[in-house]
């Protein structure tokens, strides 16, 4: 047995100690000791606890693999996120006002994706064990929104139903305006009876829509979620902000970073999520490289009243990225990639001196990078707003403005 001394928080959660080994649920400062292994830390004991250490909300902590770091206070948690994001630009030469970090409150999440086994007494449904591939069942899940913890339910007859014997089922549950939207994936191939079985299902649970390997099998109720003004029936297992309090948070920075801009691009737009509320006041052009979420958004938009022109495009902004004589004759770019970020994009809105950029990273590191190409390009960073809406866990949000004055537009930087 050895001791060693956390020096800080990688950027999963894990403790880190000099060699280094990576000790998860430690905190900085504490001396543990245990026996090493790789880089690891076998029968780890902590010899001298932190002052931010405290006892984990969910009794589930030590076992599941949903969250990180329920062993550290909120403050500890919320400077380490935000530190996550500065430590981020510094290593692009960058600097900038980083806002109070917004945190998302306990059992808030409106969208999971449970792991779901059979076995021989029936069935299993919860989240996977940390660094494991072992099914931990969740009933007093700190984390979730009450509301979506009936989706384990959902899960365990699904695996009933449509499981392999050997195989685990991937159930995302959202919740929506009519209930619970269900999409299970990774189970046995359709067949007449399979079908037959999750349509009773999804009647008798009551479910908005169930939908199974990506095709629809029943709809109870429109699987509406509200962006807005409009409501909008994505695609089964489209993506969502992982809570409503990150959702607004991101929308809210979002309208302030485009000021009064009157013609915009939400690029990787979604379904949505900024697209629609900001038609509220603006002509908005959505693009997206997935049809499906095009349909729904454009569909959502015309049934709405009281919005602007909103047009939308199914293009692959990684392969073809909108050009500069493309970008010209807008005031202001929504931009909410994927976690890779936009290198190519963002090169592209450089050379078209777009004036305002409002950038939503779910992956600080991408994001420095594409600020620099920004910075470097005569591009300012004003702001950056840190969201935690992954609550516990290593996930981090962020929302940030960028301007250039290079092209007169007679914009100024009031929000909405």
């Amino acid at each position: 047995m050895s001791e060693h001394i956390i020096r800080r928080l990688g950027h999963h959660g894990d403790g880190i100690a000099d060699g280094p080994l990576f000790i998860p649920m430690t905190l900085p400062g504490e001396v543990v000791s245990g026996t090493v292994e790789g880089q690891a830390l076998r029968d780890m004991r902590v010899v001298t606890p932190s002052a931010d250490r405290v006892s984990p909300p969910c009794r589930h902590f030590k076992a599941c693999g949903g969250c990180a770091v329920q062993h550290g206070s909120d403050r500890l948690v919320a400077d380490w996120k935000v530190d996550v994001v500065r430590s981020a630009l510094e290593a692009h030469g960058l600097e900038t006002d980083l806002r109070p970090i917004q945190t998302s409150p306990a059992q808030s999440r409106r969208r999971a994706t449970f792991a779901a086994r059979r076995t021989k007494k029936g069935a299993m449904a919860g989240l996977y064990a940390r660094s494991s591939d072992v099914i931990i069942e969740i009933p007093d899940c700190e984390l979730l929104h009450p509301d979506l913890m009936r989706g384990l339910e959902v899960a365990q007859e699904l695996a009933k139903l449509g499981a392999s014997r050997k195989g685990t089922l991937a159930v995302t549950v959202t919740l929506c305006a009519n209930g619970l939207d269900v999409a299970a994936a990774q189970g046995k191939p359709l067949d007449g009876p399979l079908r037959m079985g999750l349509a009773q299902l999804c009647d008798d649970m009551k479910l908005a829509r169930l939908a199974w390997a990506g095709e629809v099998i029943a709809t109870r109720l429109p699987p509406a979620q509200r962006f807005g003004k409009a409501k909008v029936l994505p695609p089964p297992g489209t993506f969502l902000q992982a809570t409503a309090h990150g959702e607004l948070a991101l929308l809210t920075s979002v309208r302030e970073a485009i000021g009064d801009a009157a013609h915009i691009a939400d690029l990787f737009a979604g379904c949505g999520t900024f697209a629609l509320p900001l038609s509220e006041r603006a002509d908005v052009h959505a693009v997206e490289g997935d049809a499906g979420m095009m349909a729904a958004l454009d569909k959502g938009w015309r049934a709405a009243t009281g919005l602007k022109p909103l047009t939308v495009e199914t293009r692959d902004l990684y392969r073809r990225p909108m050009l500069p004589d493309e970008l010209h004759k807008l005031d202001a770019v929504v931009l909410d990639p994927p976690r890779a970020g936009a290198e190519r994009q963002v090169e592209q809105l450089a050379l078209a001196s777009v004036p305002r950029i409002a950038y939503v990273s779910c992956n600080p590191v991408t994001f420095a990078r594409d600020a620099q190409t920004l910075v470097d390009a005569g591009y300012t960073l004003h702001w950056v707003q840190v969201v935690d809406q992954f609550r516990w866990s290593a996930h981090i949000e962020l929302a940030a403005c960028f301007t250039t004055d290079k092209r007169a537009t007679g914009l100024n930087l009031t929000s909405f």
